[in-house]
């Protein structure tokens, strides 16, 4: 199909063609001007909504005739979400994703992360739900956040045009197209599918013709016989011009996902996501947007022959651009880069405005895990050496992905350096096999059958499910009272470490009800591709109206959110009163001056706001009591409050020590002012 009506078709849906209509809107006007750019804002970011609901749209229960959109702009639920305490909302990507098959739409494959559209997904309502969901959410003085994809696409209109070599559409990817001499090196594409995944054989045969860089250091989702490398092939393609063509291309992740080139000289890339983005902002009204896997925008074979991509310096000129020009158009961005450290913080510099915490959360759950803080430690300490401060960072539990293990840091750039760590000193690489060990051996085979490893590098599991994998118990079905009040003891401790720290503090549906994983046979057919990251999607009823999800309803502890709010001794009860502090005490807004600790001990030391004072959090990860005196920074003057019962412990003078005594799996959260 490729007569004019068709190619006009594809056009109207196109990405790039709607990027060019929107350009209206800021091109030309004075607007535009009015706010500082080139800086990133992580405070005024934090300031805007401290605290998150992360929402994951496939998983919200709706009631009958309801859409997505509609529950999650209900009134009630903003009233709730505003009596806890939570002050934004991440959507989770909500615009058209999948691909076009001739004039049929087909679904997504990466839970609308292949986004081919800036329309609203029909499966989850329309724009009209989606801007009454963001007045809702305003009303309550919290502000809605959106996505915006700027690695990659699904096979949508923009990439069919680009197969029909229309225009500037084959600028948009890196996609190559093979001389038909060399079609014989590309293996055929079965029947029903339009590419098919390349050998690392055969990648090496085009590397070495000049037609790619090779391969890629690492293949995320690699699955024998499916996809062994980041390059695929098409099936030929008749183009515009009538020649046909069959064009290999590059996906970090499934072939469904051809990734954008963002150093073509039609900068066609740049158009699509900039006017994606405006779109969200000035159409949607939404104040905030993460930048999905942005950390690879750069990929080339430098001079010594290595192909790179992660902390490629276009990824970090592409971030500058998309982050100045979302700040330009009045809103914030935050990104997700599981890297390393360096390159994190290189990334940060005048790019998103918060960064996703994914320096912490693995040792977190390690602490949690083992019964000892010290992985937790090191790391604060290596994120304090890198310059990355806690306040730019989303301190999150449980999101849509796995419990991801990958520890980058410690396996490309750090892979031979030194570290202390358990009494010894060991290389980064021999300390990533060590903490995976300890985690994999808890949280997954016959100790907790009910969690999945996810790929090589993670596990598919909920907040709940580690909880109980570290606690021993291998049946989820028949939980005792005491097993669930030991449960929702340590959710509470993981939410205290997150929360009573500088930066926003997020959590998910998941957390709020309670979920455990869905049984996997529920969701066996969604596995079939190696993705067992289903099991912790289940579905989520948080008003307790009861009505279906897309996803198999996951098992839960907790309860609707009202019930809960009846009871003082309920999770969200008790979240709502640790929020609470927390926005009393503007902790969002302090600065971390001290890690501390020994053992189980972990205590974070924070200077807060306007001079009041210092606040610190003491938690223990393991069972045993503690007893244990640690040495500030400076000494202290002042009463040392504690802040769960808003009382006076004693007064104290020119004090350089702090004494915990504290129990299993509890905290302290005390102010000295």
């Amino acid at each position: 199909m490729n007569n004019q009506k068709y190619i006009q078709w594809l056009l109207n849906r196109s990405m790039l063609e709607q990027a060019k209509n929107l350009s209206v809107r800021y091109s030309g006007k004075g607007a535009q001007w009015q706010r500082p750019y080139a800086a990133t804002q992580p405070a005024a970011a934090a300031t805007k909504a401290s605290v998150w609901f992360t929402a994951y749209p496939s998983s919200i229960v709706t009631r009958e005739g309801e859409s997505v959109l509609q529950a999650l702009g209900d009134p009630e639920l903003w009233a709730t979400f505003a009596e806890i305490g939570i002050s934004g909302m991440h959507t989770g990507p909500m615009k058209r994703s999948g691909g076009i098959t001739g004039y049929d739409h087909t679904p997504t494959i990466d839970g609308n992360f292949d986004r081919i559209s800036t329309e609203i997904d029909p499966l989850f309502g329309t724009v009209e739900a989606y801007k009454r969901m963001v007045a809702n959410a305003a009303a309550q003085g919290a502000t809605i956040i959106g996505d915006v994809v700027p690695l990659h696409s699904g096979k949508g209109a923009d990439w069919r045009l680009a197969e029909r070599a229309v225009g500037d559409y084959p600028g948009l990817y890196h996609m190559v197209e093979i001389d038909e001499a060399d079609w014989s090196l590309l293996p055929d594409v079965n029947e029903g599918e339009d590419s098919v995944n390349l050998k690392p054989e055969v990648v090496d045969q085009l590397a070495e013709k000049g037609y790619i860089i090779g391969r890629l250091s690492r293949v995320i989702f690699y699955e024998v016989g499916i996809k062994e490398s980041n390059w695929s092939a098409t099936a030929p393609v008749v183009g515009i011009d009538d020649v046909a063509r069959r064009w290999v291309y590059l996906h970090y992740f499934k072939q469904g996902q051809p990734v954008f080139n963002w150093l073509d000289q039609t900068f066609a890339a740049q158009r699509l996501i900039t006017g994606d983005a405006l779109h969200s902002l000035g159409v949607l009204g939404i104040g905030m947007v993460r930048l999905d896997a942005n950390g690879f925008l750069g990929v080339e074979k430098n001079a010594a022959g290595m192909v790179i991509s992660e902390g490629h310096p276009l990824a970090i000129t592409s971030n500058q651009l998309i982050a100045s020009m979302i700040r330009k158009a009045g809103g914030f961005s935050f990104q997700e880069l599981n890297l390393t450290l360096e390159d994190m913080a290189a990334m940060a510099n005048g790019g998103a405005d918060l960064s996703y915490d994914f320096v912490t959360r693995p040792a977190y759950h390690h602490a949690l895990v083992t019964g000892d803080a010290e992985f937790l430690r090191l790391m604060f300490q290596l994120m304090r050496a890198c310059g990355i401060r806690p306040n730019t960072l989303i301190h999150a539990l449980q999101n849509h992905d796995e419990l991801t293990l990958e520890l980058v840091h410690f396996w490309t750039r750090h892979a031979e350096t030194l570290f202390e760590f358990a009494g010894e000193t060991r290389a980064g690489l021999e300390l990533r096999e060590r903490v995976r060990k300890a985690m994999f051996d808890t949280l997954l085979g016959d100790n907790a059958p009910y969690n999945l490893q996810s790929t090589t590098n993670g596990v598919a599991c909920t907040t709940i499910s580690l909880i109980t994998a570290a606690m021993g118990i291998g049946d989820l079905t028949n939980l005792s009272p005491e097993q669930k009040s030991q449960i929702k003891q340590r959710h509470l401790l993981l939410v205290i470490y997150n929360a009573f720290q500088p930066g926003v503090f997020a959590l998910s549906g998941w957390d709020l009800v309670g979920a455990l994983p869905v049984p996997h046979e529920q969701v066996a057919h969604l596995m079939a591709d190696g993705d067992t990251r289903w099991i912790n999607r289940g579905g989520y009823d948080l008003l307790g109206h009861g009505g279906h999800a897309d996803l198999p309803l996951a098992p839960t502890l907790y309860g609707s959110l009202p019930d809960q709010l009846q009871d003082p001794n309920s999770f969200a009860s008790q979240l709502k009163n640790l929020l609470a502090i927390r926005q009393k005490y503007r902790i969002f807004e302090s600065e971390q001056i001290a890690v501390l600790g020994e053992g189980s001990l972990l205590v974070m030391v924070h200077a807060l706001p306007d001079e009041a004072g210092w606040q610190v959090t003491a938690i223990n990860f393991g069972a045993e009591p503690i007893d244990q005196k640690v040495v500030l920074p400076n000494t202290v003057s002042g009463s040392l409050i504690d802040l769960q019962t808003d009382s006076v412990i004693q007064a104290i003078s020119d004090q350089d020590t702090l004494h915990f005594q504290l129990a299993g799996y509890s905290a302290d959260i005390i102010a000295i002012r």
